[in-house]
């Protein structure tokens, strides 16, 4: 693994005589808009080298038993995984997942059996997820998410490289670097989390607090390191914690209404921190809520959750993260059971305050 000197990284992994045989995993916009070709190219044109350019904007069990049969075939020595959180979360469960596994039956009850069978190594082209250094994976069925969850799917290597990163449009920043600031909001929050969680969600949030908006305005390869050590270790706080319910009720809206995963995430985080705090008194957790929250003052310099709750708005207007779900072409009144039946049940348990479907609803109308 590599945070800081990626380009020497990457040369040292593909000139290792190990690997052979490379499977490349990645979008076509991913690879080729944000140079990583120029790079990569150069360093394997003595390789038997093998591309599957994703289709699916989100990942989706019929494209992963594509890439699972697609890979099984040609036996890679190393998956070099190039791209976004879909990119990542395909190469993670081909690198573990027999084609066998790959049923609906078993990917809704939680049963898939995970064996390490290839190397990994993940390059992240966004700043969000994390996904490089976390042991689960999202899938779509019929629009609805589930994980895998193993271990074994944590990549065996990662490498960050900024300049793949800074080419990235200007609303793809916002989202994935929204997704990044928020997974470190909820990991603060969630039953699991502890010590350690809280320690990287800190780091990631100073980074985040001081380079995301410049990284979206006037972006250069300081910032944009430093926001994808942000989304890195975002990744190792959730990988501890899980996130909590902004999270779990983001993806409806990423599968229905095709609104990008931190945009959909950012729809309810403000609510979902007001309805906690103001519910404290019914918390199911084990720690002193009042005082995890006062680390997210400290770190927005805010003083009370009112202020929190202006900072963070301000925060999405000038990310040009839009709020209002007329704009965003969703009638809420009409869909909002939508977003009832596709919620993650996993992510909402990790919430500190039980909720009801009367709170998730009153939430999302609000």
């Amino acid at each position: 693994m590599m945070l800081n000197d990626g380009k020497n990284e990457i040369n040292r992994l593909l000139k290792n005589n190990r690997f052979k045989k490379i499977l490349i995993i990645s979008g076509k916009n991913s690879y080729y808009k944000s140079g990583a070709f120029k790079i990569i190219n150069t360093l394997i044109k003595d390789k038997e080298v093998r591309f599957y350019f994703k289709k699916n904007y989100v990942p989706k069990t019929d494209e992963l038993k594509i890439i699972v049969k697609f890979t099984e075939n040609f036996k890679p020595d190393l998956i070099l995984a190039v791209g976004g959180g879909t990119v990542i979360d395909y190469a993670k469960i081909v690198s573990c997942t027999d084609y066998k596994e790959i049923s609906i039956k078993k990917i809704s009850t939680g049963k898939v059996r995970h064996d390490k069978k290839y190397e990994l190594c993940a390059i992240p082209t966004t700043a969000g997820s994390g996904a490089e250094v976390t042991s689960n994976s999202v899938i779509y069925v019929d629009k609805k998410k589930f994980s895998f969850e193993s271990l074994k799917l944590i990549p065996d290597h990662f490498i960050l490289i900024p300049e793949f990163v800074s080419k990235l449009k200007k609303t793809i920043k916002a989202s994935s670097g929204f997704d990044a600031i928020s997974q470190s909001i909820e990991s603060i929050f969630s039953l699991k989390s502890n010590q350690k969680s809280i320690y990287y969600a800190k780091k990631s949030l100073k980074l985040s607090m001081k380079n995301y908006l410049n990284f979206l305005k006037s972006p250069n390869n300081s910032n944009t390191l430093n926001m994808c050590l942000a989304a890195n270790f975002s990744g190792e706080a959730i990988n501890i914690s899980k996130t909590i319910a902004p999270h779990a009720v983001s993806y409806p809206f990423t599968s229905h209404f095709n609104i990008s995963h931190g945009h959909a995430v950012s729809l309810t985080l403000n609510k979902f921190l007001l309805f906690n705090y103001e519910n404290i008194k019914y918390s199911q957790i084990n720690f002193d809520i009042k005082k995890r929250y006062e680390i997210l003052f400290s770190l927005t310099k805010t003083n009370s959750i009112n202020e929190l709750d202006l900072f963070l708005k301000n925060l999405k207007i000038k990310a040009n993260l839009e709020q209002n779900y007329d704009k965003l072409g969703i009638n809420i009144k009409k869909n909002y059971h939508k977003i009832l039946d596709g919620i993650n049940e996993l992510r909402l348990k990790n919430n500190p305050i039980k909720l009801k479907k009367s709170d998730i609803s009153n939430i999302i109308l609000s």
